[in-house]
């Protein structure tokens, strides 16, 4: 902690802080150097940002925004995105933050509070278990980790080093995202059995990489990290990355774990029964590995049922939202569209009620469409580092919900519908399926208790 003031006492004097704290700034009526006056105002949880390109500039620069945060480090392979993240953040801050190319040195800093992860899916859950291991809570974008096995390796680190983890699926603390789920928890459209969830977009081809030299401005060997090593092409770097199993995860769970969080949440499962996936590539002949077109079935005994459809090349919207979840119940149904907004239909599909977002969001903004409301996530983690507050994702929840599109990727690349044991949610008895259930590792990098 900075100022050299011990964890408690900053606990102690936070709490007048966060009432203060709204949306990345001063509350209405309140000037800045009336908000220093405040108890602890000048206590600032003291970030390192690693993976600071796209997503990650979106995240770094909105936690420097926040009045109780201060970013000090900001950490990629990158060494243009890095610059640029670092100017940005001093804009917003008034301080300039540390280039900190590897992250791993940044966690040696004492004075730094919390890693916010953001890099590609395969560092994720190997960063945040260095991270919980160097005694730093971890802002952690989702999906929380490359394969199932990891998932379960940082619920346990999280255990282990007592550290908070909170997965960037904003959603859940978007107000009218948890009003929606507050409705169908209360009965407003009977028992919910069914969740329909979907993300369609207009993803171009990436088409064949050619393999060519390391760029100067790129730390190649770092940022393959865990992942054994594989020659530069020209296709991979930045985003492109997502497409490849070696590296990413596909769209299932780079937006399929969004919305299949929400419908967890809403139908109050934790692990499935069965899982199978359709689909493939077939909008385009190239290097993309992943289903560009998928469809995942999700079942939880004869409780309920999850869907995921993915469809990167093909954007026509479902239910007028190119991102959304339906809860279908007993007596009608509640879409959740892809902003902070819901509608309420009964079983003649007549509206009776819809509540329209009240906040900013930019949905032609792919990055950062709502940094307003993300910025809510970020004051919930905060309440948990200082104040012990049960955090809206925490890692358990955090993996149940990456866990559930991890099977549905298993079910896809093995061809298998996958038996699943409902009080852990492991694969039964299916020794094929089961070789996706961890990954190789670069020697000396394998991710450890």
């Amino acid at each position: 902690m900075k100022n050299n003031n011990s964890r408690r006492m900053f606990i102690k004097k936070s709490t007048a802080t966060a009432a203060a704290v709204a949306f990345g700034g001063i509350l209405p009526g309140f000037s800045a150097k009336n908000y220093n006056r405040i108890a602890g105002a000048n206590e600032k949880i003291a970030v390192a940002s690693m993976g600071v390109n796209s997503r990650g500039y979106a995240v770094a620069t909105n936690f420097a925004a926040q009045m109780n945060a201060e970013v000090i480090h900001v950490c990629d392979v990158d060494s243009r995105a890095a610059e640029k993240c670092i100017n940005a953040v001093e804009k917003i801050q008034n301080k300039r933050p540390k280039s900190t190319p590897d992250f791993r040195h940044a966690l040696e800093d004492k004075n730094v509070d919390v890693l916010i992860v953001t890099a590609p899916d395969h560092w994720h859950a190997p960063a945040a278990m260095l991270a919980c291991s160097a005694g730093k809570h971890v802002y952690l974008e989702k999906p929380c980790s490359h394969n199932p096995n990891e998932g379960e390796l940082l619920v346990k680190s999280a255990k282990k080093y007592n550290r908070v983890l909170q997965m960037g699926n904003q959603r859940r603390s978007w107000p009218n995202v948890a009003a929606a789920i507050a409705e169908l928890h209360a009965g407003v459209i009977g028992k919910p059995y069914y969740a329909k969830t979907w993300y369609t977009n207009n993803r171009a081809s990436i088409g064949t990489g050619k393999q060519v030299s390391v760029p100067n401005w790129l730390n190649y060997d770092l940022w393959q990290g865990p992942a054994p090593r594989r020659a530069f092409k020209d296709n991979l770097i930045h985003y492109n990355w997502h497409w490849f199993w070696h590296w990413g995860t596909g769209e299932a769970l780079n937006n399929g774990t969004h919305m299949v969080d929400l419908a967890r949440w809403g139908l109050q499962v934790d692990y499935p029964t069965k899982v199978s996936s359709t689909g493939g590539r077939f909008r385009y002949q190239d290097d993309w590995q992943t289903p560009d077109t998928q469809m995942i079935s999700i079942e939880f005994g004869n409780k309920a049922m999850i869907t995921w459809e993915g469809r990167s090349c093909n954007g026509k919207n479902n239910e007028g939202t190119s991102t959304g979840i339906t809860f279908y119940g007993e007596n009608g149904s509640i879409t959740i569209e892809s902003g902070n907004a819901y509608k309420i239909h009964d079983l003649k599909n007549n509206l009776i009620k819809e509540v329209k977002n009240d906040r900013v969001i930019n949905t032609s903004n792919l990055v950062d469409p709502a940094q307003e409301l993300d910025a809510l996530h970020i004051q919930n983690f905060f309440d948990g580092i200082k104040n012990g507050k049960a955090v809206r994702s925490d890692i358990l929840s955090g993996h149940q919900s990456t866990l559930l599109v991890q099977l549905g990727n298993i079910a896809q690349r093995s061809g298998r519908t996958l038996h699943i044991d409902p009080t852990n949610g492991h694969i039964i008895n299916d020794q094929e399926a089961m070789k996706y259930w961890t990954r190789e590792y670069e020697k000396g990098w394998e991710p450890t208790l």
